[in-house]
């Protein structure tokens, strides 16, 4: 308990407003001034006059207070960043908390008030939290703050006057300072980019050491490419676009010789992919009724660059037709299969057959052109199941199935299969009325997934990845009756637009897929298959750890599984071949740009408020002394750092005494008159 003092003090409580008495002052020392230099005889008895009314006026009095002082108020703010829990950081620094609190609350006359920063925060705002914590204390009161850090602080202000009148700052830096750290940065990247065309990434990364770094940098989780950059050197990568949606780009620097933690080895931007326009090459074998339904449904899309031709007449047909009324160009079939085949998206052969159009070297053209990442789909009529079927050409390596000879003809219904029912492309139809076809194609499924089949088993509709590409066969040139409402019609919009985006890759259309997403603590995989039982689950943290977590079914072919996670930073996942990625916090978190334990950060806060930093050493032994100092002067020395004696208080009681009565001023005030006018009367 602080004991009451008494005071006394000279007060003044002037009987008219400042400025009005300061002017008379200011006219009264002018007209004295005049007089004096005019040679006047009483120019002292006139000033001390003068004086006396300005000191009566002014109304002096002798006050006696009786006052309680006011404690002093000290923050201690302790650091609860991700950074802290590298090492023995978190445990040095709540030992430190708590002794400097328990040295501070020894002292009556300190008030102290302690804070913590959000462990969840990207980034460590010490200074807000001082901010916060001492909004409603008056300046006059606040001894001073301490923080007990890494050093890693994010919002020390460039206008350092801001917080001038917080009292002294100190800093006591826990860790040990001469570790380094290597980390991966992406310091530059687009937000976008076109699916197939480049993108550039600025990467970098740091080592203590310098030196050359290999770093490996992959998209979506695929093979990586490994790029060596120096040390502290921003270095371009270029990369693909590889598919519509986000596509993950991480970059990931292997362990160095000194490492506190393994999370900031990797890092990760999000590039999102959007098709420019979708080329599309629709070659038709024969004027149909099919080929017009699809010419009409992909020039209906605005994302859809068509290029289509009709077969009127095959070299080996002669009539008396001239070309120039049968087409308006000639069939371009180098340009198309030798010159320009890969600038294709998707190409599709329409109820086509060989006829010497597209030749032998052009088809192997085409299954080379799907192997390396190209899509196709065959619309089969009659002729697949003859001898000029494309089954019996170089495109049968990249076919899911083969024409058994003969063809079926009779009313019958499509049908899901039960991969039908689970595909991407296929399961949003289940449920619908569908109308009946005409005829099919026999044929044997040997590869992919038959996703449509006929009342008899027959496949119907077959989709396969074929190398780094996509085909889909259907095995029925009735499709069209949808269209046309025949019978009721079917889904024949829905069905052929979710098939040719399957073909383009559409992430949310992978039939086979593997999410990991990180929101709220929570990390959450979920696994879309065509298989009754999901395969292991292995997940990767940040720090490099492995943990296995269990798949629970949501339905048929749809897998989910749940861990809480705290760590900020990139986590793994791979299941049944398949692997992708996710980002718990932002994508280069601001607690791990920097994990040295260093006073450089906040050396100039601390010198602008005459405070100290102090590095405590790994175990944090060199603890300084906390003493009380004046309120001027440094607060900081070797071993020590000071809280200042701010001397606040409160008036509890007062009495005040005139100094100069009316009545004696007024007659002290004549006296000097009367002697003025006598000096002045010889």
């Amino acid at each position: 308990m602080i004991p009451d003092l008494a005071s006394t003090r000279i007060g003044v409580d002037p009987f008219l407003p400042w400025p009005i008495l300061t002017g008379l002052a200011a006219a009264a020392f002018a007209v004295w001034f005049i007089y004096f230099v005019l040679h006047g005889r009483a120019w002292l008895t006139r000033a001390l006059a003068l004086t006396l009314v300005l000191a009566a006026l002014a109304n002096p009095s002798l006050v006696e207070e009786e006052r309680e002082p006011l404690s002093s108020v000290a923050a201690v703010i302790l650091d609860r960043s991700e950074s802290m829990t590298f090492g023995d950081r978190a445990a040095v620094a709540e030992d430190t908390f708590e002794a400097v609190k328990a040295a501070l609350e020894a002292d009556d006359s300190l008030d102290i008030r302690v804070a913590e920063t959000d462990p969840n925060a990207d980034g460590t705002s010490l200074v807000s939290a001082l901010e916060g914590l001492m909004a409603d204390v008056p300046r006059n009161r606040i001894a001073g703050t301490i923080f007990v850090t890494d050093g890693q602080v994010h919002d020390v202000p460039e206008d350092l006057s801001r917080i001038s009148d917080l009292g002294p700052v100190h800093a006591l830096i826990v860790g040990d300072s001469r570790k380094g750290d290597r980390r991966a940065e992406i310091v530059e990247g687009p937000s976008f980019g076109i699916v197939g065309e480049s993108a550039q990434f600025i990467v970098r990364a740091d080592d203590p050491r310098g030196g050359d770094i290999p770093l490996s940098i992959s998209i979506n989780g695929g093979d990586p490419q490994i790029v060596t950059v120096r040390s502290g050197q921003d270095t371009p990568v270029t990369l693909e676009v590889e598919r519509r949606g986000e596509n993950i780009v991480v970059v990931e620097a292997p362990p160095g010789p000194e490492e506190l933690t393994l999370a900031n080895n990797r890092t990760a931007a999000i590039l999102s992919g959007t098709f420019d326009r979708l080329r599309v090459l629709l070659i038709t074998g024969k004027p149909n009724a099919a080929g017009r339904v699809w010419r009409d449904l992909l020039k209906s899309d605005p994302q859809v660059d068509l290029v289509h031709f009709t077969i009127l007449r095959p070299p080996f047909k002669q009539d008396i037709t001239p070309i120039e009324e049968l087409a308006l160009i000639q069939f371009p079939t180098d340009e198309l299969f030798e010159d320009k085949l890969s600038e294709f998206d998707l190409i599709i052969f329409d109820q086509y057959e060989r006829t010497g159009v597209v030749t032998q070297s052009y088809l192997a053209n085409m299954a080379r052109y799907v192997e390396e990442g190209g899509a196709l789909v065959l619309i089969a009529g009659e002729a697949f199941a003859g001898p000029a079927s494309l089954a019996r050409t170089p495109l049968a390596g990249v076919l899911p199935a083969i024409p058994s000879g003969s063809i079926s003809i009779g009313p019958f219904t499509p049908a899901l299969t039960d991969a039908g029912t689970r595909h991407t492309v296929t399961n949003a139809l289940d449920g619908q009325a569908w109308g009946g076809w005409m005829r099919y194609v026999s044929a044997d499924a040997e590869a992919g997934d038959v996703l449509l089949e006929s009342p008899t088993g027959d496949p119907l509709l077959v989709v396969d990845r074929v190398g780094d590409g996509r085909v889909g066969l259907l095995l029925s040139d009735q499709v069209w009756l949808w269209a046309r409402g025949h019978d009721g019609g079917g889904p024949f919009a829905e069905l052929i637009r979710r098939m040719v985006h399957w073909m383009m890759k559409e992430p949310e259309l992978e039939e086979r897929k593997l999410d990991l997403v990180a929101e709220d603590g929570l990390l959450r995989a979920r696994l879309r298959t065509l298989s009754d039982q999901a395969p292991p689950l292995a997940l990767e943290t940040p720090e490099g750890d492995r943990m296995a977590l269990d798949w629970t079914m949501l339905e048929p072919g749809l897998f989910v599984a749940e861990a809480a996670v705290e760590q900020m930073g990139l986590y793994r996942a791979a299941s049944g071949g398949l692997e992708t990625v996710a980002l718990n916090g932002p994508a280069n978190p601001r607690e791990y740009v920097d994990l040295r334990a260093t006073g450089d950060v906040l050396a100039p806060l601390t010198a602008a408020t005459r405070g100290g930093t102090f590095e405590l050493g790994p175990d944090g032994r060199r603890r300084p002394e906390v003493r009380r100092v004046g309120r001027t002067g440094a607060a900081a020395g070797g071993n020590w750092l000071g809280l200042r004696e701010r001397g606040a208080y409160v008036v509890k009681a007062s009495s005040s005494q005139p100094l100069l009565p009316a009545i004696a001023a007024a007659l002290l005030a004549t006296l000097f008159l009367l002697v003025a006018w006598r000096r002045e009367g010889r």
